[in-house]
């Protein structure tokens, strides 16, 4: 079964989308992929968890937190 795995990663420019999407694409078993830049979101299907994708984004020199965390978030 597929899971949907959003995360929140620092898009800055078109470069970073690149590099993202370079590392998303060498994550093993995922089905599909997307980028939000509006709002800083990495989507991600396939038999994946958000913790590999956070440690794969990690390892590659990119902060990303689990969507859900920024959702938790009070607005200030």
């Amino acid at each position: 079964m597929a899971n949907v795995v959003e995360v929140k990663v620092g898009l800055h420019c078109d470069e970073c989308i690149k590099k993202i999407l370079k590392i998303i694409k060498k994550i093993e078993d995922i089905e599909t992929y997307n980028v939000d830049k509006q709002l800083n979101k990495v989507i991600v299907t396939g038999n994946v968890t958000t913790e590999e994708v956070i440690k794969v984004l990690h390892k590659n020199g990119k902060n990303a937190i689990p969507w859900e965390d920024v959702q938790a978030q009070p607005n200030c």
